[in-house]
């Protein structure tokens, strides 16, 4: 994926033009008809103020498909990361096959509508396309960040994460008036010093009491047992001596829930997500196809403006070999340099910012647009 080149130039001797432009960009770029309906015109002051429009819905229009893009490639579980390129299709092509093969869809957008029509149609879809993605992405965010809640809760260290699936019913005094078994996460370099004196940190700690029920990393999990009156000193003594008390009571209902919320959780994200991917793969065609629309609407009402009337012109799409953009662009300069006087001085203002005529600050006696897909290779080597 890379930048694709669309230019357009007033049509002469037709097919002879069209095969000096083939030979001479032949060892620099790859090189497509790009073809254009016959539009509506309208008048000059409609198609002066289109551009502008068009120019604002070619950026909103690519900023709404790399966020669908994006959020694609961000979505998909990892067995499926793999399957990103085939998901990166426009109407069931790849991109580059997609623009070098490109046709006017005429039950999309109707030549017998003006641009200004199809411009408004093209604004409708994507802003359903924006509004519905906010919607599902939202929807799926949630029940993501839910997820990764509890089971952050399930991970990490023992001074922190839930104990829950660590322990079993067997290893606590439950429906004790009078005691309580409590769990205490004991650095391993200290495990002497507690075995030693646990049941002298408070009294009424029950001696033989304290089990070891596992280890992880440079930490070990005990329990131990005592009066419930004396929990609090036990705590403040267990602090001193770097043993930390874990505020957790055995409950088996409440146990049974959490597991139950995260089992749920995990079935709602799988649910969501084969529906989602095919949204995303559905919509970022349908976005990419309107995009290239633009385009060649720009493409097309640049074109009237620079060259006039009849909208006759010659209309490609280049593909620049890697690292030959320079040549190619200076051979272009010397197919089509006589076009316009001020081909020969970049620094002329005579069109000022004008789209088609100057990009990024470099003049083009042709008229100019590109069709950037990099971003497919940018969220790829995310």
């Amino acid at each position: 994926m890379g930048v694709y080149w669309l230019i357009s130039v007033p049509k002469d001797d037709g097919q002879e033009q069209w095969n000096r432009l083939l030979e001479s960009t032949k060892s620099l770029s790859s090189c497509f008809k790009f073809n254009l309906p016959s539009l509506k015109v309208g008048t000059l002051d409609a198609l002066m103020s289109l551009s502008d429009d068009l120019q604002k819905l070619d950026q909103y229009t690519e900023q709404v498909m790399i966020k669908v893009y994006n959020y694609m490639a961000q979505s998909l579980e990892e067995s499926d990361k793999d399957r990103l390129r085939d998901y990166t299709k426009a109407n069931n092509k790849d991109l580059l096959s997609y623009c070098g093969t490109f046709q006017w869809d005429m039950a999309k957008f109707p030549i017998k509508l003006s641009i200004k029509e199809i411009h408004d149609i093209i604004a409708k879809n994507i802003t359903k396309v924006e509004k519905d993605f906010k919607t599902k992405s939202n929807t799926f965010n949630s029940i993501k960040m839910n997820l990764a809640q509890h089971e952050k809760k399930e991970t990490g260290s023992l001074l922190t994460r839930n104990l829950a699936p660590l322990v079993k019913e067997d290893d606590f005094v439950i429906s004790s008036e009078y005691l309580v078994t409590v769990c205490v996460v004991v650095p391993k370099s200290n495990y002497k010093e507690w075995e030693g004196s646990y049941w002298k940190l408070a009294d009424f700690v029950v001696p033989g009491s304290s089990k070891r029920l596992l280890e992880d990393g440079e930490m070990g999990l005990y329990t131990v047992t005592m009066f419930r009156k004396t929990l609090e000193s036990f705590k403040n003594n267990a602090r001193d001596k770097k043993f930390t008390v874990r505020e957790f009571q055995y409950n088996k209902e409440k146990i049974k829930s959490s597991a139950a919320e995260i089992d749920n959780l995990r079935k709602a994200k799988n649910k969501a997500y084969v529906p989602l991917i095919k949204w995303l793969k559905g919509n970022f065609s349908e976005v990419f196809v309107n995009w290239v629309h633009i385009k060649a609407l720009r493409l097309f009402t640049e074109s009237v403006l620079r060259y006039g009337l009849p909208a006759t012109f010659m209309t490609a799409m280049l593909e620049p070999n890697k690292k030959s953009e320079k040549k190619l662009r200076d051979k272009l300069h010397v197919l089509y340099g006589n076009l316009d006087t001020n081909a020969a001085d970049p620094q002329s203002e005579q069109f000022g910012d004008i789209p088609g005529v100057y990009v990024s600050g470099d003049f083009f006696p042709y008229v100019y647009f590109d069709v950037n897909t990099s971003f497919v290779e940018a969220a790829r080597e995310m």
